[in-house]
């Protein structure tokens, strides 16, 4: 308490923020030497949209849709990126892939972009159907449950008729 009086708190926060490192930019991460290495100027990271253009990266993942439940006890997961390329996981085996047509592609853009998909709830609102499935949606780091039985918005609709197999992958 003394060392707090006599050189002032100020004082005390910046050593504080010294040692612990508060404030500083993260580290780089280690090239392939395990020594870091600062991102090249105007490299764009996996991942993220290419400087200039407000177009995602085409191995981007535009949606996830993961399927629980049904009589079968299903656990599916279907990914697909924004150039329409798709990896299907049904349980734990092991992931087909495919691709969709460009035009289905941007339907799926389209349903997934459309002012009314954001409008629908989070969460489901109604009881569940005995055996049916719980759909989970993530698009844009926002993630939609909704489950059989329910009401379902004709957006959420739009998005799930736009999907590879024109609906989600409830098939054990």
């Amino acid at each position: 308490m003394e060392y707090v009086k006599r050189y002032g708190t100020a004082a005390v926060l910046a050593a504080v923020v010294a040692v612990t490192g508060c404030g500083t930019s993260p580290a780089a991460p280690p090239d392939d030497s395990g020594l870091s290495v600062p991102p090249t100027p105007g490299t764009p990271t996996p991942g993220t949209p290419t400087p200039g253009t407000d177009r995602p990266a085409p191995q981007e993942v535009l949606v996830e849709v993961v399927v629980n439940g049904g009589f079968a006890g299903v656990r599916n997961k279907l990914v697909v990126h924004y150039d329409g390329s798709y990896e299907l996981r049904k349980g734990t085996g092991k992931p087909t892939s495919g691709r969709m047509t460009e035009a289905q592609a941007a339907e799926l853009r389209a349903a997934l972009e459309d002012p009314a998909y954001a409008k629908v709830p989070d969460r489901p609102t109604g009881s569940p159907a005995p055996d049916g499935f719980e759909y989970s949606v993530t698009h844009a780091h926002r993630v939609v449950v909704t489950r059989d039985g329910e009401d379902r918005p004709p957006a959420l609709d739009r998005v799930f008729r736009a999907l590879p197999g024109g609906h989600p992958p409830t098939a054990p």
